[in-house]
């Protein structure tokens, strides 16, 4: 039954982003040209540029996200992220956009010392989990670093470059299913690349 369920859903999303699922049965969400099967939420700035995914504040300096035209629901999403500068980010989950107010869980993408990898709940609980201190290191700032996030059920678990950061069982997370979106926060002076970004349906 399964393995019904993700021919569909693949099938589905193939169809409207053109994009083929691998032998592994993951799906590539960005296609290195343009921002098919996204949509930019805000006045902030995402742009493709030599293959890559970018994201940069604009002159409002406002928050702004790059949804997906896609809900998911149980998956795996591997991606890859470098913040040249600031990287305040994240990428959210089972979340719902209007204008850039966003309703949902984030993941965070941020500077040292600020909680990388931990889940947030926008406009709720706010912070539910962080992790330890010492896992701090696993993020490289300025160099290139592999998130992967699974989302199962209720269970929701966030690796940063091979290190377990979190593992999180919240019964809301599993009422319900949403947009996979990357954020740029608000203030300015932001910038962050993205590549390989591909979800697995489970």
């Amino acid at each position: 039954m399964k393995k019904i369920i993700f021919f569909v859903i693949a099938v589905a999303f193939v169809s409207a982003c053109k994009m083929p699922p691998s032998k592994s049965g993951s799906i590539s969400l960005f296609n290195g040209k343009d921002l098919t099967g996204w949509v930019v939420y805000g006045t902030e700035k995402w742009f493709v540029k030599d293959g890559l995914l970018v994201c940069e504040s604009g002159p409002d300096k406002g928050y702004g996200y790059l949804g997906t035209e896609q809900s998911f629901k149980n998956f795996e999403l591997d991606l890859e992220f470098k913040q040249d500068a600031n990287g305040n980010s994240g990428v959210f989950f089972h979340s719902s956009i209007t204008g850039t107010r966003v309703a949902g869980w984030q993941v965070e993408v941020a500077p040292p010392g600020h909680s990388t990898g931990g889940i947030y709940e926008s406009y709720k609980r706010g912070w539910i989990i962080k992790p330890t201190a010492e896992k701090d290191a696993a993020l490289k700032m300025g160099e290139w670093n592999k998130m992967k996030i699974r989302v199962e059920g209720n269970v929701v678990t966030t690796w940063l470059n091979g290190t377990e950061m979190v593992k999180l069982d919240d019964a809301a997370i599993g009422s319900v299913d949403g947009k996979i979106a990357l954020q740029i926060h608000d203030g300015g002076g932001i910038k962050v690349s993205w590549r390989n970004i591909n979800v697995k349906p489970l």
